[in-house]
């Protein structure tokens, strides 16, 4: 306490807002399992809690990577909320993840509206967050109230009535949405039959209280009247409502980031809402996330790629026997012995691991995944033995982690440290499920390391490098992750890089063409290695898009 007695203002800065997604963090990782049990709307697939924590995990590294080099210097309130608003949007899962991410756009809207700007005040923070609730509302294609939107919408109506500062915004904001949540199983009737309040109406108080808690310091405890604390209520009797439709859902969950205008995207809406349910498109500014329910899951993506660009597309099939019958709950499926969960760059080699059994993790350039997204992958092998393999040597310490979380909840879980997805071509080349997991892993873990690979890539820049100084438009060629070849044309370049690994010998080369690169060239280094190089084969695939310019695998 100052001196006089008076309280310094809690105001929302850049710290603030780190601190923000890192107890937001905390939050849901607590209450993941809690929130997962109690999700029935719109899908009860269980995974609100889960999909809430890596939306948010995405947006805290977001965060973290605005503060990396400025310490002790730190960014302005604007790049660190527009930070957690991009990460949390290419980062977005499920329709709960969405409709968050949107939120957090809409505050930044608000408190990024002044670059320069070092810290906002209470009556910045009532207006981003009403700002916040009404863009989550346009956002989706047919709101119902007793969900997520509902408690946010009470939220920003208790912070505009609030006075004070920042900390007392954000309580005024929370204490609004526990009231909220507590209402919602009366406002929907799949949530009152079922004794639950809305998952993602909790998720969004948990990351309401972090809010507080980053604010003011003091930890927050969930505050809810009608449930005691608890997530769950007394089961009762409602009118029908909108969330009582007995009707089958769509079988599938299609989500995508998509590069498109503003004029394409409002199409893309018209043409989505007509073939299923659930719609939410957040985003702007040319990037944007789009989560839909669908029964032809292909034709969602189509649709998408007739308005732009999509890309990290990820299709869930809610299963026979879920939340789309009426029966007895099904019996837990059995879980598969071994699985294989790999990180794979390219559609085109998601495709080749998928043929191969393995449980994959696409990645974008740049976007590489979090831990909580690996830890999603190895659930959804439901396996008891799994092996990871990250394919990227900057991936070691999230797959390590992904790796230990796993294994609290009773998986088996061996890490082979593979670098490239070449190496992870060979490791899963001698996997064989029937033989003992440690002998497997030691098979694959060797074949791994046998195999010695490489990149090609466009330098964007000049830049020095160990073989001299590149320009931007270079062809480089990575041996092992280093610079070792500077060259003007794709085959030449690779031709150079395949002669420096085959000195050293080979029986292998592997070659992953990326999505601009014609199979000519693959035809080219496939006839020069057969010509320069005796008794050495070559495998040629396919990377599709959003894979790398070459890699090249040598066993």
């Amino acid at each position: 306490m100052p001196l006089g007695g008076e309280q310094v203002p809690q105001n929302l800065d850049a710290v603030a807002v780190r601190a923000w997604c890192g107890l937001a963090l905390d939050a849901l990782g607590g209450a993941r399992e809690e929130i997962d049990a109690i999700n029935v709307y719109p899908v009860a697939d269980g995974d609100t809690g889960t999909n809430l924590y890596l939306t948010v995990e995405s947006a805290a590294q977001a965060v973290d990577a605005v503060f990396t080099g400025l310490e002790p210097s730190r960014p302005a309130l604007a790049e660190s909320v527009r930070a957690m608003a991009h990460g949390a949007l290419i980062g977005a899962r499920g329709n709960s993840g969405t409709i968050l991410s949107q939120l957090l756009r809409g505050m930044a809207q608000v408190l990024g509206a002044d670059r320069d700007s070092d810290h906002a005040d209470g009556q910045a923070l009532a207006l981003a967050l009403r700002r916040a609730a009404e863009s989550a509302y346009q956002a989706v294609a047919h709101p119902v109230e007793g969900t997520v939107l509902t408690v946010a919408a009470a939220a920003a109506d208790a912070a505009s009535g609030a006075d004070g500062d920042c900390g007392a915004v954000a309580r005024a904001a929370y204490d609004g949405a526990c009231r909220a949540l507590d209402a919602t199983p009366g406002q929907l009737a799949v949530l009152g039959r079922a004794g639950v309040v809305d998952a993602g109406g909790r998720g969004l108080v948990a990351v309401l209280g972090a809010l507080v808690g980053a604010l003011s310091g003091e930890t927050v405890t969930l505050k809810t009247t009608a449930s005691g604390g608890h997530a769950r209520v007394e089961p009762i009797e409602c009118q029908d409502d909108p969330g009582d439709d007995t009707d089958a859902a769509p079988a599938f969950e299609v989500i995508y980031l998509l590069e498109a205008d503003d004029t394409a995207v409002t199409r893309l809406r018209t043409r989505l809402d007509g073939l299923g349910d659930s719609l939410v498109v957040v985003g702007g500014d040319g990037l944007w996330n789009v989560h839909v329910h669908v029964d032809d899951a292909g034709a969602a993506v189509e649709a998408g790629v007739e308005a732009g660009r999509p890309h990290r597309i990820r299709i869930t099939h809610f299963g026979v026997g879920d939340a789309h019958t009426a029966g007895a709950a099904k019996p837990p499926r059995e879980r598969a012995q071994r699985a294989i969960v790999a990180v794979v760059p390219g559609e085109g080699l998601a495709g080749l691991y998928a043929d191969a059994g393995a449980t994959t993790v696409p990645t974008r350039p740049g976007e590489p995944p979090a831990s909580g997204e690996l830890v999603e992958a190895i659930r959804r092998a439901h396996a008891r033995e799994v092996v990871l393999l990250p394919n990227d040597a900057e991936l070691r310490h999230t797959a390590a982690a992904a790796a230990e979380q796993a294994r609290t909840e009773g998986v088996r879980v061996a890490l082979i440290p593979t670098r490239s997805a070449v190496q992870g071509i060979a490791a899963l080349a001698v996997h064989e499920p029937d033989r003992r997991f440690d002998e497997d892993v030691v098979a694959m873990t060797s074949a791994a390391g046998a195999t010695r690979y490489a990149e090609l890539a466009v330098a964007e820049r000049q830049s020095w490098t160990s073989v001299g100084i590149c320009q931007a438009g270079d062809v480089l060629g990575l041996i092992d992750g280093d610079v070792a070849v500077i060259g003007d044309e794709t085959s030449r370049t690779a031709r150079s890089v395949l002669d420096r690994m085959l000195a050293a010998g080979g029986e292998m080369v592997t070659l992953v063409l990326g999505e601009d690169v014609p199979d000519s060239v693959g035809d080219d280094l496939e006839k020069h290695v057969r010509e320069v190089h005796l008794a050495v084969d070559t495998v040629v695939y396919r990377g599709g898009r959003q894979s790398a310019l070459l890699l090249i695998g040598v066993e």
